[in-house]
């Protein structure tokens, strides 16, 4: 024969909070107190005025004693404590469940997901993301510059490929020279700058005016012409008998780009 097994735990067993029964703790505990103060301030006040009535009292008092004891309240079920103990725990031990969230127990915060910090290695590590690359610059349009953005880019890629002592000296009364600057290996720089138009070419005339003063004036070890268009067949003659290089602008592009010598290291042998 299987044995019945009660459902619920001691934790269910527990009766809820009632305020009757913790009043009527309350009322009982202050009775108690009260009643025995009187009873033994009245048996004092007996004894102290009659010595001989203290035996009647005393009876008295014990068969009070006794009847409160056979009235007492019968125990709970299974030997459970009864009414009147119950009203007294409850007053001096309320029920868990004023103590908890009306919702039940807090659950515990939840562990952040994604990396685990289970060691201090783990804990103090940084992982610091790459750095975007920086993308290459792209050479700039040439022929759409105006006369001193033009001027400018080209002595930006001297000093790019080295040159020193850059100046833009361009403008009224230049004397055909719009960029001077001091190559790596010490010699004099001097560049004419012709942003023209793909229509428009440079002209034996142009370079006549640069070659007489590239050298006798700017006192130059080497002396380029630089276009965004084209020379005609003149200037490239002239300019082979001066000792003037000439970059074209598609010579221009491959300089910029780095698929050719910058013109110094072209002009070493002149």
């Amino acid at each position: 024969m299987t044995a019945p097994v009660c459902e619920g735990g001691p934790e269910e067993a527990r009766k809820t909070f009632s305020v009757r029964r913790t009043a009527f703790g309350f009322g009982a505990v202050a009775l108690l107190i009260c009643g025995g103060w009187w009873a033994v301030r009245t048996v004092w006040e007996g004894v102290c005025r009659h010595p001989a009535a203290v035996v009647p009292v005393m009876a008295l008092g014990a068969a009070g004693v006794l009847l409160l004891y056979l009235r007492r309240p019968r125990p709970g079920p299974r030997g459970g404590p009864g009414p009147l103990t119950e009203a007294v725990h409850e007053l001096f031990d309320p029920p868990q469940e004023l103590y908890d969230p009306p919702h039940g127990p807090v659950p515990p915060a939840p562990e952040p997901s994604g990396h685990s910090y289970d060691d201090d290695t783990a804990r103090t590590a940084v992982l610091a993301e790459p750095e975007p690359a920086e993308p290459e610059e792209e050479a700039p349009d040439y022929a759409a510059l105006d006369p001193d953005g033009f001027e400018e880019a080209i002595a930006a890629l001297c000093e790019r490929d080295g040159c020193f002592d850059v100046q833009v000296v361009g403008g009224a009364g230049d004397l055909g020279a719009d960029v001077i600057a001091t190559a790596p290996d010490g010699r004099r720089l001097v560049v004419q700058c012709k942003c023209y138009g793909p229509t428009t070419k440079v002209g034996s005339q142009d370079l006549q005016r640069f070659g007489g003063t590239c050298y006798a004036v700017h006192e130059a070890d080497i002396a380029v012409c630089v276009t965004t268009s084209e020379y005609t067949a003149p200037a490239l003659e002239y300019a082979e008998q001066c000792a003037i290089l000439c970059l074209d602008g598609e010579a221009l592009a491959a300089w910029s780009e780095g698929s050719a010598p910058p013109p110094w290291q072209t002009g070493e042998d002149l």
